[in-house]
């Protein structure tokens, strides 16, 4: 990751400690909204509320966290797929970084997935209950994995399939999980990092309903700075995953595709938002075979060229301290098939 540099959103707890129930636990959903998340990086609807219960439509492919970092807690939730026969996947990310991973819709952390109708031959994985790092975390598994990778898989199987709530308790404590699957423990893992993060709902593909959503936090066992994941600095998105909304460029010169605006012509796109001061962050990657792997990307009457490696995600930030003339888009020029994602924008107080 590069940062070039030209020249604090406050976190909001989910429920007053005033409004502690006696058994310690408190709603992660109020019933009426999604205040205490936020939507990281799916399209404006990905994630909804209906009733009691939080709906993702699975698409796109992303991330709702919580506003706020938690440490050792014991949460409990249930969800529910709609999907009865085809393979239905959704998760709850532990410990979380506030943006993606570099190229990667989804964040560094532990997932405990929220799976059904999936049985590889070789049993890799499961539909009941598995607990993994994703994207740069580690953990040790309860049970050594037998392909020696840090998954745990469940001791038995005791999910619900499509159409039928099921249970979670998840216990977190000093870089331990458990999970419990509709009363009993199942899965476990270790020695986690980070170990004090941010939870996260996940949209992966298909519909996916939540509901019953609390948490009790328990006492600090003190992470070192190397154990904690980074700190949301009120990024927020700019594109949707889904479509172009916000953007402007000349008919079909730019496509939204698999989660990535992609160029189809060497013409620019740029937002219909102007920006002055602000930080820019943004995922790009060349094709596999550019003779020039570029990207230029303009702001606030300068521009600027990256460099990268053929068929690899880059990971670039922009910083604009100074405001030397107007507000102005944030314009992208690259190469055709180049593809850009996870571009996020924070605006710097204007002084």
């Amino acid at each position: 990751m590069r940062t070039l540099l030209l020249s604090l959103a406050l976190a909001l707890p989910l429920a007053a400690a005033d409004d502690k129930p006696a058994d310690g636990y408190m709603p992660m959903f109020n019933g009426k909204n999604l205040d205490g998340w936020h939507n990281v990086n799916c399209a404006p609807g990905t994630f909804f509320t209906k009733g009691d219960e939080v709906i993702t439509t699975g698409t796109p492919t992303g991330f709702l966290a919580t506003n706020r970092q938690y440490e050792n807690f014991i949460l409990e939730m249930d969800w529910m797929h709609v999907e009865k026969e085809k393979m239905a996947n959704s998760g709850l990310f532990v410990w979380g970084d506030p943006l993606p991973a570099i190229g990667n819709p989804y964040t560094r952390g532990i997932e405990v997935q929220v799976l059904i109708n999936y049985k590889p031959k070789d049993g890799w994985a499961t539909s009941h209950g598995d607990i993994f790092s994703i994207h740069g975390a580690k953990c040790t598994p309860d049970r050594p994995h037998f392909k020696g990778i840090e998954r745990c898989l469940p001791s038995e199987e005791r999910v619900k399939g499509g159409g039928e709530w099921n249970h979670y308790k998840v216990i977190a404590n000093d870089g331990v999980i458990k999970l419990h699957v509709n009363g009993k423990e199942v899965s476990g893992v270790s020695k986690s990092n980070p170990r004090k993060g941010y939870l996260a709902l996940e949209s992966e593909g298909v519909e996916c309903h939540f509901k019953n959503l609390k948490i009790k936090e328990l006492p600090s066992t003190n992470p070192k700075p190397e154990e904690i994941a980074k700190v949301w600095e009120g990024h927020t998105s700019l594109f949707t995953g889904l479509n172009l909304d916000g953007w402007k460029c000349e008919k079909d010169a730019w496509k939204a595709a698999s989660g990535s605006m992609k160029c189809a012509a060497k013409t620019p796109i740029e937002t219909e938002k102007k920006y002055g001061k602000c930080e820019l962050i943004f995922d790009w990657r060349a094709p596999a075979k550019a003779d020039k792997p570029e990207v230029r990307v303009s702001l606030n009457g300068g521009a600027m060229t990256f460099g990268g490696k053929s068929g690899s995600w880059t990971r670039e930030t922009v910083r604009i301290n100074t405001l030397d003339n107007d507000r102005t888009p944030v314009r992208f020029e690259a190469a055709e098939g180049t593809e850009i994602m996870n571009v996020f924008v924070r605006e710097l107080k204007e002084k």
